[in-house]
C-alpha cells in the first residue's frame, strides 16, 4: 500500500503515460502534474473544438487528485467503477486519493483504458 503521495502520483503518471503514445498530447508533465489531451479537431455537442481534455493527476495537499473527464463525454462510464474507487469520487470527475493498493490501481488502468476506447470510438483520438 502506498500512502506518500509523490509515490502515488508517480504511480500513476506511469499508468497514463502509456496513452501519450496512442493519440494524446501531455501539455503538462512535471513533479507534481501530468495530464492528457487530444489536440483534434472534433465537433461535441454541436460545437467544433480543437482539443479533447481526457485525464490528469496532481498533488495536492493532503491527497493526489485524478481528474478522469470521460464522465463528461458518457456518465454511464461510471457503472465501470469499483464502489472503492467510486469512494474516492469527489464531484463528477476528480478522484481524492491518499492511498493506493494494486486494486486500485487496477481500477484507475480499467477506467483509463475505457475512457481511451470511448475517445476512440468517438474519434476524438
Amino acid at each position: 500500500m502506498k500512502t506518500d503521495l509523490v509515490e502515488i502520483f508517480q504511480t500513476i503518471r506511469a499508468e497514463m503515460q502509456a496513452y501519450a503514445a496512442t493519440g494524446f498530447d501531455a501539455r503538462i508533465n512535471s513533479e507534481t502534474a501530468y495530464d492528457l489531451w487530444s489536440e483534434k479537431e472534433v465537433v461535441i455537442d454541436g460545437k467544433k473544438r480543437s482539443e479533447v481534455y481526457f485525464a490528469g493527476v496532481v498533488i495536492r495537499k493532503g491527497y493526489v487528485g485524478f481528474y478522469y473527464m470521460p464522465v463528461y463525454a458518457e456518465p454511464e462510464i461510471k457503472t465501470i467503477f469499483h464502489p472503492s474507487l467510486l469512494k474516492l469520487l469527489k464531484g463528477k470527475s476528480c478522484f481524492h486519493i491518499k492511498a493506493l493498493d494494486e486494486i486500485l490501481l487496477n481500477q484507475i488502468s480499467d477506467a483509463l483504458a475505457a475512457g481511451f476506447k470511448l475517445y476512440k470510438k468517438n474519434g476524438w483520438v
